[in-house]
């Protein structure tokens, strides 16, 4: 890593903000890693990104961008491609590695291919969705391109009817099998794996649990069997080499344990991991002795170093 002295010499415009429904928990991310970034010895210029964007970065000039952009627009490459067109540096994925994993239909086809198992799932009419059980439940219903359990419904075994889903849902939704048991998750930075966290919540692990202190708590690293946690680290590590992702991932895992190994999932890769105070892979990070400061300086190293 570069000291702080050439990291002076580098201008980081954090990307923050953005036109998503994930507009907020990026706006958070963005000023935690303004400031540790200035900590680190870098000059930082925070950008919400609007649709002047790019008439903003040629005035700013950065060194390179710092994307701490979420949801559509900003993690589903198309900002990438922006910034390649400037030719500008970027941290975290490109283009196709982005735009594969927000699709969590295709990126669970590239999953499947590298013999990392997946939970069964189908793209469904919202409407039809509405009208009848499209699997047996238990299952989830959600958006196939959004992040953060935004838009998330889980429609219990015993279920009736159909769920009734509101506007915060597009035209054509995912409906996956519900898989009971434990809530996992393992970072990648760069070629390594860190430990594995377990995440406790009351019910699901929706929006408010991830963002609201206090909403869940985590075990870092999870108290697991040695076989688990080290399937999880090598199933992250792959699912991060077949996409094609740079910098930090996170990919997130449900693990039944009554089936043991065979009850490991992965669920998606996350290529703009959340980097807010109650963030997970911030966490792995320190728990491997890397302050946040420090694993900002990483990924901005990493992005200038290409």
């Amino acid at each position: 890593m570069a000291g702080k002295s050439s990291r002076r010499a580098s201008k980081v415009a954090v990307l923050m903000g953005g036109l998503s429904a994930e507009r907020e928990v990026s706006l958070s991310s963005g000023r935690e890693c303004a400031a540790a970034l200035r900590e680190a010895g870098y000059r930082v210029v925070e950008v919400d990104a609007g649709r002047d964007l790019p008439a903003r970065l040629a005035e700013i000039a950065p060194d390179v961008c710092f994307n701490a952009l979420h949801g559509r627009w900003g993690e589903d490459g198309c900002v990438q491609g922006l910034l390649e067109w400037l030719g500008l540096r970027y941290t975290h994925s490109g283009v196709l590695a982005s735009a594969l994993a927000i699709d969590k239909t295709r990126s669970k086809e590239v999953f499947r291919a590298a013999g990392i198992p997946v939970v069964e799932s189908v793209l469904a009419p919202r409407a039809e969705v509405m009208a009848r059980h499209v699997m047996a439940p238990p299952y989830v219903v959600k958006p196939n391109d959004e992040g953060s359990s935004v838009g998330v419904y889980i429609v219990a075994r015993d279920a009736n009817s159909p769920p009734q889903l509101g506007p915060d849902l597009p035209r054509t939704v995912m409906v996956e099998a519900y898989v009971p048991g434990r809530e996992l998750t393992v970072s990648v930075l760069g070629d390594r794996a860190t430990c594995v966290t377990e995440i406790h919540a009351e019910g699901w692990y929706d929006y408010h649990a991830k963002y609201t202190p206090g909403g869940s708590t985590h075990s870092c690293p999870a108290d697991l069997p040695a076989e688990i946690a080290e399937a999880a680290r090598d199933y992250a590590l792959k699912a991060h080499r077949a996409i094609g992702c740079r910098g930090l991932t996170r990919s997130d895992f449900r693990w039944d344990e009554a089936r043991g190994r065979d009850g490991l999932f992965i669920l998606e890769i996350n290529t703009q991991p959340g980097m807010t105070p109650t963030s997970l892979s911030p966490e792995q990070a320190a728990a491997e002795g890397m302050s946040f400061a420090d694993l900002c300086a990483w990924i901005v190293e990493e992005a200038l170093c290409r």
